[in-house]
């Protein structure tokens, strides 16, 4: 399946000619697979995590945000594939639109796959398809190991949910995700409330950022 099949079900929720969210298609892969960490305040505030896998980013809604304490398993819940060119979006996505609200880039970076169990030889995206994943982080606010599990659903037909764990390693910490009200955009320094207000004026400062 191509990247562009792939953003099918992403495309048909969202009207084009009223969000400037990207249709995607248009972005090439780098030299390094990219991450980034949104916070999106939609109907729920929640941070959505993403990882280039294929030519698009698959994506999982993280309610509470990443954590750097291996203690913390963070739910992640699966969303539809979004293209390469959402990692740059930084804005408010209109009233009456599919997931209205403000999103600011909380954090970004690369990321490398690491290997599985001894003998298991799989690619990155076969890893995912079968339940789990570890991969280290290098970005500005995560990094080191994490890994996604997926504990629920996957081939039964019931919903998929995922774990979002951090691994013990010299990267771990004690802090979980920051308040998401309070945290600021990597790119921009600005808090939600700030992009929703200078947007509102027409500053157009984080317009498609």
């Amino acid at each position: 399946m191509t990247s562009r099949n792939k953003l099918t079900t992403y495309r048909g929720k969202r009207d084009f000619g009223r969000t400037r969210e990207p249709q995607g298609g248009h972005a090439s892969a780098g030299d390094t697979l990219c991450f980034v960490v949104q916070i999106h305040d939609a109907s729920t505030l929640h941070f959505d995590f993403r990882l280039e896998v294929d030519g698009v980013l698959k994506s999982w809604s993280v309610p509470k945000g990443p954590s750097t304490d291996p203690q913390d398993k963070r739910l992640a819940m699966p969303t539809e594939d979004h293209p390469l060119e959402y990692r740059d979006f930084q804005g408010v996505i209109a009233e009456g639109e599919y997931g209205a609200g403000t999103v600011i880039v909380w954090d970004e970076g690369s990321y490398r796959p690491l290997p599985g169990k001894k003998g298991r030889r799989r690619t990155f995206s076969e890893a995912l398809e079968h339940g789990h994943a570890s991969f280290w982080l290098d970005g500005g606010k995560l990094r080191g190991g994490y890994a996604l599990t997926r504990f629920r659903g996957g081939g039964t037909g019931e919903r998929e949910s995922w774990l979002l764990v951090k691994e013990g390693d010299e990267r771990a910490g004690r802090r979980g995700a920051p308040d998401a009200r309070r945290a600021r955009s990597v790119r921009s320094g600005r808090t939600l409330k700030r992009v929703a207000q200078e947007e509102a004026k027409g500053s157009g400062d984080d317009r498609g950022r």
